[in-house]
């Protein structure tokens, strides 16, 4: 583990990090406009697909049952991509319920991360491989695999996805990693604040197709035929999009999706983020919806498992603050949940950061809802989470102590790696 670290580090600080696609000007489009989904579509490369049913899961306790349930009766296929994979409970029940499929016969593809997937008990492995299910790792780093600066350049490139989907028709998607801080309510200390979303319906094809690309950049295979793409049939009325991106592979489809949707609002932004250091195009972005009116607020944490990201973070916020941009952070625990809601009619629930690591490093994930029903769910939800949030100032931010300043200096040479 301590290896991989310093290669990490070594590859971080060698290579650098990829730029942002250079967007000088932005369509005039508004939500609610005719023009205003293709113009989504076309930039994000996700096509809106009708006829889903969708249902939120707040938190390990909501997330896990659904996902475990879900895959005791897998009967076709299962597949499924983690960035993060730890140890406890969960973990092993995850991996029995997963190896009880394999052994019943039922095709079991697992794709890990392999940084994400470093702390993972090899008796997990162990116990896939016994009982017959396909575990690969994506990107596997190993000590002195690094030759050219192209495979430096490449290992920064993580599928930070988290997909599963069940016999074609079922899927998951959102933040959770898999360890025990992902289990309970998000109101306690050491159980995080999550926010995941199950789908059913033409839209999981989608998400199949964002778990095949990188199943096919891992291993060459190409996944097929009708126990992972069956015909699906409508399940429920909200229209949705997968917008996934890889801009390894030259797609930046989030942060299309991030810039259009804040440019598109006549009236609300709620913006729920854990590692919320947006670049200088986000930020006038923002800063303009709120000049035209529009209420922006975001939610971050108060508490994070990275200290330099909250300090690199916090160093922007002044902009934002006094251009009129609310924020809170939350308290009672580490929020990681990734949502946003605009004007209570679409939202989105994903895996990326506001961060230049998943707008321009790694692969990532979002579905988006256009659907007032599902919106207004969100939005009750952003409002409970503010009741147990504290509210920032500018004047508070101006006075933090002069140890936290210094430290938020040193992170500015490797902000565009956090």
């Amino acid at each position: 583990m301590a290896g991989k670290k310093l290669v990490l580090v070594w590859a971080l600080l060698a290579i650098g990090c990829a730029g942002l696609p250079k967007i000088t000007q932005i369509p005039p489009v508004v939500l609610g406009e005719p023009s205003f989904y293709p113009t989504l579509a076309a930039h994000t490369d996700a096509p809106v697909v009708g006829g889903n049913r969708v249902e939120l899961l707040f938190n390990g306790e909501q997330i896990f049952p659904a996902m475990l349930h879900a895959i005791r009766a897998a009967r076709r296929s299962i597949t499924y991509a983690q960035y993060l994979y730890k140890t406890g409970p969960i973990a092993y029940e995850l991996a029995e319920a997963f190896a009880e499929r394999c052994r019943a016969g039922v095709p079991v593809k697992i794709l890990i991360d392999d940084h994400g997937g470093s702390e993972m008990p090899q008796d997990i492995p162990k116990l896939w491989r016994e009982a017959g299910c396909d575990l690969q790792w994506f990107r596997r780093i190993r000590l002195f695999q690094f030759i050219t600066p192209w495979e430096l350049l490449a290992y920064n490139y993580r599928n930070h996805r988290r997909i599963l989907v069940v016999d074609g028709e079922i899927g998951f998607t959102g933040g959770h990693g898999v360890s025990d801080t992902w289990t309970g309510d998000g109101k306690t200390q050491d159980h995080w604040r999550e926010t995941d979303v199950k789908v059913e319906g033409p839209i999981v094809q989608q998400l199949q197709a964002a778990f095949a690309e990188s199943w096919r950049e891992t291993t060459g295979e190409l996944l097929g035929d009708d126990p992972y793409f069956p015909t699906l049939q409508r399940r429920g009325n909200v229209y949705a999009q997968v917008v996934k991106s890889s801009p390894f592979g030259g797609s930046h489809g989030s942060y299309m999706l991030f810039l259009l949707s804040v440019a598109s609002a006549k009236s609300r932004i709620y913006i729920t983020n854990p590692y919320f250091l947006p670049d200088e195009r986000i930020t006038q972005a923002l800063l303009d919806a709120a000049a035209r009116g529009v209420r922006v607020v975001v939610l971050t944490p108060g508490k994070i498992d990275w200290m330099l990201v909250y300090r690199a973070s916090r160093r922007g916020l002044g902009s934002l603050l006094r251009g009129g941009v609310e924020i809170y952070e939350y308290q009672p625990a580490l929020l990681h949940a990734k949502t946003m809601v605009v004007d209570g009619v679409w939202a989105l629930v994903g895996t990326t950061n506001l961060d230049n690591r998943s707008f321009a490093l790694n692969k990532e994930i979002n579905l988006v809802m256009h659907d007032a029903a599902i919106a207004a769910q969100l939005e009750r939800v952003f409002h409970e989470d503010l009741e147990r949030s504290i509210k920032l100032t500018y004047e508070a931010w101006q006075e933090r102590p002069w140890r936290e300043k210094l430290l938020e200096l040193v992170t500015i040479p490797i902000k565009e790696l956090l």
